[in-house]
């Protein structure tokens, strides 16, 4: 298909992309009240195109087809009648989402499933486009105090926020979940959202179109998708964070008035007043509050009124009020206070959770099974990432302790695999074979060591995290 356009190579486009990115960052950033008009424009550009296509085709979902049952990583010269295609669609007003493709995964840590939404390749990469064109804008008014799905940010940012303010008399905490955020997202509040900074009405249209596209389940049954963003769209988790980043405005127009400074909240507290700091990622958060426990329960009410507008709610059973020397778990990690060994001195610690500890153990359990895999060095190659990707997430913390049980239990496991599947085979020959120095191996291939993790403590970065388009981001005092 000739187009007469020329479709730029993806280096030079990531370069062009960059560059009008920082443009609209730049210009939302400094102008807060600013509506952008033209972006239409600038989601049909060949190289925004030809980005959000070679993300498509580099992320783990390419082997994964929508309805349309195409796969992205069986499409091939896309700059030849993909992208083309696309793009003439787009500009004539003629392309429509189609229904994503339902498919049930299980919930980490739990015994439920939930919903995964599959979109055609067309569609993700419209859904990759938009995001280009849309992030920088949202980021700009985006708080320092969110950190999932974000641009440089990660959960271990959120950890050590927490770490910070219950270090520091924030001793209650109010553990909010919301129920079925992803489901339940209310559309005309979001677009509300949306509007605030969007102009365009061609983009307005096309992010409604995603929203209303339906669900084709796995029953076969398509169904209306009335409220919610569907999990598993590129596009949703930054609409998921424009709704909720009504939470963060709120209580962070709360700090900035009333405890924006050390007198303000000094002041505060000796009228019995309590200060609050929100510590969000995606759809989870806790709320840290120095003052009283009455004051962290009252919070229960004003929060379930600030999400109500965009038609969320707390659950009523999993939202709850802890505090610190209980502990809780948050993010995988169990953050408590402890009395430190040797004094009279109490710290907060970070560690594993028991859920993910469980998590692990049984990974390495399903991997070891006697009839997995064909010989040892394959199971290692199985098993090493997942321990080195376990590890590695939770080596910011107090994990040396629970990085040697795990290090102890794969060992035996594996062992243990080994002598099943050598059964008739003396241990004399299985250790000269199998265990040289007494660590499983084969083919060169070693059982990852997770008790040689080096832990270290996470370094607090506050508000001074940049984006990838600005050197500094202007955030709140701490």
């Amino acid at each position: 298909m000739n187009t007469g356009v020329l479709w730029p190579e993806v280096e030079w486009a990531e370069t062009q992309v960059l560059r009008i990115q920082t443009k609209l960052h730049q210009w939302a950033t400094d102008d807060p009240g600013r509506r952008f008009d033209d972006l239409f424009n600038l989601v049909c550009d060949p190289a925004v195109l030809v980005v959000a296509w070679a993300r498509v085709r580099g992320n783990r979902g390419k082997r994964s087809a929508g309805v349309d049952g195409v796969r992205p990583d069986a499409v091939f010269s896309a700059e030849e009648g993909f992208l083309p295609r696309l793009r003439a669609d787009l500009k004539a007003r003629q392309f429509a989402p189609l229904p994503v493709r339902e498919r049930m995964i299980p919930k980490p840590g739990s015994s439920k499933r939930r919903r995964l939404g599959i979109p055609t390749a067309r569609d993700r990469t419209v859904q990759a486009a938009l995001k280009l064109v849309l992030e920088p804008i949202f980021e700009a008014d985006f708080k320092p105090c969110s950190y999932g799905f974000r641009p440089r940010r990660r959960a271990h940012d959120a950890i050590a926020e927490i770490h910070q303010f219950a270090s520091r008399s924030y001793e209650w905490v109010l553990e909010g979940d919301i129920e079925a955020c992803f489901d339940m997202i209310d559309h005309p509040g979001l677009m509300d959202r949306v509007r605030h900074r969007v102009g365009d009405k061609r983009v307005l249209v096309l992010v409604k179109a995603f929203l209303k596209a339906g669900i084709l389940g796995e029953d076969g049954q398509l169904r209306n998708t009335a409220t919610g963003t569907p999990q598993g769209g590129i596009l949703s988790p930054l609409l998921a964070n424009i709704a909720l980043s009504v939470l963060d405005e709120h209580f962070d127009q709360a700090w900035q008035t009333v405890s924006g400074t050390t007198y303000q909240r000094t002041k505060r507290r000796r009228s019995g007043l309590a200060n609050y700091r929100i510590v969000r990622y995606a759809d989870d958060f806790v709320v840290l509050v120095a003052g009283t426990e009455a004051h962290a329960q009252a919070l229960r009410e004003e929060v379930a009124a600030v999400l109500s507008p965009i038609g969320l709610r707390l659950s009523e059973a999993k939202t709850k009020v802890c505090h610190i020397d209980e502990g809780f778990d948050f993010l995988g990690f169990r953050i408590q206070r402890r009395r430190k060994r040797g004094t009279n001195k109490r710290v907060v610690y970070t560690y594993p959770s028991k859920k993910a500890l469980a998590s692990i153990v049984g990974r390495v359990r399903a991997l070891t099974r006697r009839s997995s895999h064909p010989s040892l060095a394959a199971l290692l190659r199985q098993l090493n990432p997942v321990l080195r990707g376990w590890c590695t997430y939770f080596r910011y913390g107090v994990s040396k302790a629970t990085f040697g049980y795990l290090d102890q239990y794969t060992w035996h496991r594996v062992v243990r695999w080994i002598r099943k599947r050598h059964n008739r085979t003396k241990w004399a020959v299985l250790m000269r074979r199998y265990l040289p120095r007494w660590r499983p191996t084969e083919d060169e291939v070693v059982l990852f060591q997770p008790q040689q993790v080096t832990v270290s403590r996470y370094r607090y970065r506050a508000s001074n995290i940049a984006t990838p388009w600005a050197s500094t981001t202007p955030g709140s005092a701490a």
